[in-house]
């Protein structure tokens, strides 16, 4: 047997694995890197968190993102060049983590990476009928194993689409394996660039278990604030809170049909981007309307959309405690208004159930990647809420 087969049976048949989780958003602000020791599988999985790191990406590695980020048209060489390039500098960054934490490559039993994505094409967002659901993420996991010398599982989200989903959102399998409390209904709320959530009822049936994106988190405020403001983002809702929504543009952003659609749905700035947001000023007659003003709008339709989607997925019910995590809950403006239009609702942040809600993303990567050589075997969503029960991730090899 090839000897690195034997090295995949033997982590998986390890007491406890070190898994690096890495996350890059589309918001790119760096590489999440997380390091955890996982025990167990499936609703026996156990976590803990042993270092965190976000490492922030250049000007330059953001400005060779963005030449192919959600375009519908883009440089195939510059694609095909990225996705090595990209690898490579996550691998690197890996080393300069496990450098300043004082651990050796030789000690990581995984690495689990997310990738870059580039374009997310679900069906309903793409116009030829005899294509399927897509996406594509870069950063090659090949290359990622070669430069850190360490077993790489990478592109999660082929074998969901593959199995019947959209591939996404991804968070719910590790959200229902290490999140899920018996007696408590959870909603477990990520705030990125588009806002999502996973349902995880009380009794623990995984044919309950819903999950979904709802629409833009961050996506349009973060987009706005770097065009017009020169910031990355709208830090506190400084700008936000500086301005006054306007109704008729909110009215005109919420009209897409996306937002009628059933659920679960998925989505991405390759719809939702600072075009949609020009195209829905000029409808709503708003030319002059102040930047101030349209970054509070915007804020408000992130939070409007949020609360919406969870009120039509449970039918008034408010029976549930909610945990946040992604950058968006670090928005004062969007969190006070999401909580205002759910009121009964409780809220709190993953910090209450122990993980780093900033690390939670890169998290769930790692659980996916225990899963893949550890787990495999509990039964998730088979029932009403579409998602695919299946293993994840691709396996590269350092040499």
């Amino acid at each position: 047997m090839n000897k690195n087969l034997n090295k995949i049976v033997e982590i998986g048949s390890k007491k406890s694995r070190l898994i690096l989780g890495l996350m890059s958003g589309t918001s790119l602000d760096g590489l999440d890197i997380a390091l955890c020791k996982i025990s167990g599988s499936g609703l026996d999985t156990s976590i803990q968190l042993i270092a965190f790191e976000t490492i922030g990406y250049e000007d330059s590695f953001k400005e060779e993102i963005r030449s192919v980020f959600s375009k519908q048209t883009v440089s195939l060489e510059k694609v095909c060049v990225l996705n090595g390039w990209v690898a490579n500098i996550h691998g690197n960054m890996i080393l300069q983590c496990l450098d300043k934490w004082n651990i050796s490559a030789q000690e990581i039993d995984l690495v689990a990476s997310h990738g870059q994505t580039i374009y997310h094409a679900p069906k309903f967002l793409h116009p030829n009928d005899k294509f399927g659901n897509a996406t594509l993420q870069i950063g090659d996991g090949d290359h990622l194993a070669v430069t850190t010398g360490i077993i790489t599982i990478s592109d999660f989200r082929q074998k969901h689409i593959a199995a019947g989903g959209e591939g996404a959102p991804l968070a719910v399998y590790g959200d229902y394996f290490i999140f899920s409390k018996k007696g408590e209904n959870r909603i477990m709320l990520n705030i990125g660039g588009i806002a999502n959530f996973t349902f995880l009822p009380g009794d623990l049936d995984a044919k309950k278990i819903f999950s979904t994106d709802t629409g833009p988190g961050n996506t349009l405020m973060d987009a706005y604030a770097q065009t017009h403001f020169q910031q990355a983002f709208d830090k506190n809702a400084s700008i936000a809170l500086a301005g006054k929504p306007n109704e008729r543009l909110l009215a005109e952003l919420t009209a897409n049909p996306f937002f009628q659609t059933g659920f679960p749905k998925t989505t991405g700035p390759e719809l939702f981007n600072l075009a949609y947001l020009s195209s829905a000023i000029d409808r709503a007659g708003l030319k002059g309307i102040s930047h101030e003003d349209t970054m509070a709008t915007i804020n408000r339709f992130s939070a409007v959309t949020i609360a919406e989607a969870i009120k039509r997925s449970f039918h008034g019910l408010t029976d549930f405690v909610v945990y946040t995590s992604g950058g968006g809950m670090h928005n004062p403006f969007l969190m006070q208004q999401i909580q205002e239009f759910l009121p009964g609702y409780q809220f709190y942040t993953t910090d209450s159930l122990e993980i780093n809600p900033d690390a939670k993303e890169a998290i769930l990567f790692a659980v996916l990647a225990n899963e893949c050589v550890a787990g495999g075997e509990t039964l998730i969503g088979n029932g009403s809420s579409d998602i695919p029960s299946v293993s994840m991730g691709k396996i590269s090899f350092p040499s």
